[in-house]
């Protein structure tokens, strides 16, 4: 099984050639992903109306879905981790920031550097989360600055899933365990 990537409207995905793309990851159209990022089972990645840029060592965990509005392009810039099941639409995600399981950043949102979206959270449209803090709720609100273990951790995080990205890149290549 291989994953779906797909040219839209003379729009060819473009991926780094480490990048893990997982067999049942979805990549249609207008989209670039960077050096070491990973895709995992069940990623949708839809640039048919607009661009989706991704960085180096961006983790989308399983479940997770990116699409657009015209006129808002998704920037997701390096070190970016979303978790399970997180929906980013038309919104923009600076460099370091964490996107908890089942959040959902809606169109015209952007997410500051190091800052971190509460699983469950919904950012609305236009919203601002900024650098270096933490946004919880429905809808999020800002609920405290990001403390020094928790940058290095998210920073920690992005490494391991880069790590794990490869090896299950090599296990699905045919070469051996990871």
């Amino acid at each position: 099984m291989r994953p779906l990537v797909i040219p839209y409207r003379g729009k060819q995905p473009q991926l780094a050639p480490d990048v893990f793309v997982a067999p049942t990851a979805v990549v249609i159209g207008d989209v670039v992903v960077g050096s070491r990022s990973s895709l995992w089972f069940g990623v949708v990645l839809r640039g048919d109306i607009g661009p989706i840029r991704i960085g180096q060592r961006v983790n989308l965990q399983e479940g997770v879905i990116v699409h657009l509005d015209e006129g808002f392009p998704v920037v997701i810039e390096d070190d970016v981790t979303i978790g399970h099941g997180a929906i980013v639409h038309g919104a923009q995600i600076a460099a370091g920031a964490q996107i908890g399981m089942g959040a959902i950043l809606l169109t015209g949102s952007r997410v500051g550097a190091g800052a971190i979206v509460a699983a469950g959270a919904l950012v609305p449209e236009g919203m601002e989360v900024p650098a270096g803090t933490v946004a919880v709720g429905i809808p999020a609100r800002i609920r405290r600055e990001v403390t020094t273990e928790e940058r290095a951790e998210l920073l920690e995080r992005a490494q391991r899933y880069a790590q794990r990205g490869e090896e299950f890149r090599r296990l699905l290549a045919g070469g051996g365990e990871a």
